[in-house]
């Protein structure tokens, strides 16, 4: 089985599908980090997250809880990378992504000595070379992918910056140690978590319902959430395989797959206990790598 193993301080819950991470497919991942927050009253609820893409979602693996409703410090996300590393190597890292909130020299810094390689989004106010971002690549059109002839000096570090922009027009800019032609692949998955954290939310699981305010009890609460999910979503992916999610006419899915699964799975655990040992063994079993069919 999953052999769950969580360990907690004053501050921060760490759980792992056990040491060997042998649930998760072959072959290097892409790791995505990002925050999620909301409102009970007058507490600010805020988690920093840091976890693993699988089948379009972002599994958390490392959490923490920032004492404050606004964005991390640099050493709050060193001290989250640190802690995973210890159960997942870096040479298991194909790249970590994040948006632009997650900036510093220190920190990118930090992610090169521990042999991380980034996929980071820069603010357009980033100087290049003297010049803003914004200004230097103004003329990048929709579907244009830019980059530097040679790497650059960001943030201290010297990384290729690779410039695109988007549907809605406005440029994204991303910082990296990956090759050109991977890049906006790559940070697309950043996505993932925030498809994460509405399944754990209004579309699912309802994680912002909670009355808990103190760090440590929404940390553990996030932990039982976190194992919920990751049961929807293997049990989903799996179903929706079988047979497929309805496509509404606005061209969404009618509901979203970690629910798909958790709805079946409570319904067989309930009426169809006898299905259980097909359960344990899909669980057991490895999620497939990003993109696979």
């Amino acid at each position: 089985m999953w052999n769950v193993a969580c360990a907690t301080n004053s501050s921060t819950l760490t759980c792992s599908r056990g040491s060997s991470s042998r649930s998760f497919p072959p072959g290097r991942l892409v790791f995505a980090l990002d925050r999620t927050n909301w409102e009970h009253g007058q507490a600010d609820l805020n988690l920093l997250v840091l976890g693993v893409v699988l089948d379009g979602f972002t599994l958390p693996l490392v959490w923490t809880a920032l004492p404050h409703g606004g964005s991390s410090d640099q050493a709050a996300r060193q001290r989250l990378v640190a802690r995973l590393l210890k159960i997942i190597p870096a040479t298991r890292w194909r790249v970590l992504v994040a948006d632009r909130e997650f900036l510093g020299g220190e920190w990118f810094a930090f992610l090169r000595r521990r042999k991380v390689k980034r996929c980071i989004r820069v603010r357009l106010d980033t100087r290049v070379d003297g010049e803003p971002v914004s200004e230097a690549f103004a003329h990048v059109q929709h579907g244009q992918v830019v980059a530097l002839l040679e790497k650059a000096n960001i943030y201290g570090q010297c990384m290729q910056l690779v410039v695109t922009r988007g549907e809605d027009g406005e440029l994204v800019a991303l910082a990296t140690d990956l090759p050109i032609h991977e890049t906006r692949a790559a940070y697309r998955l950043r996505f993932s978590a925030e498809c994460t954290f509405s399944a754990m939310k209004s579309r699912g699981l309802g994680l912002e319902d909670t009355a808990m305010t103190t760090a440590g009890r929404v940390e553990r609460l996030f932990g039982l959430v976190t194992l919920a999910f990751a049961c929807g979503l293997r049990v989903g992916v799996w179903r929706h395989a079988a047979k497929p999610i309805e496509v509404k006419k606005h061209g969404r899915r009618a509901v979203s797959v970690v629910r798909y699964g958790l709805e079946l799975l409570a319904h067989d655990l309930r009426w169809r206990r006898e299905t259980c040992g097909t359960y344990f063994a899909l669980l057991d079993a490895p999620f497939s790598a990003p993109g696979a069919a």
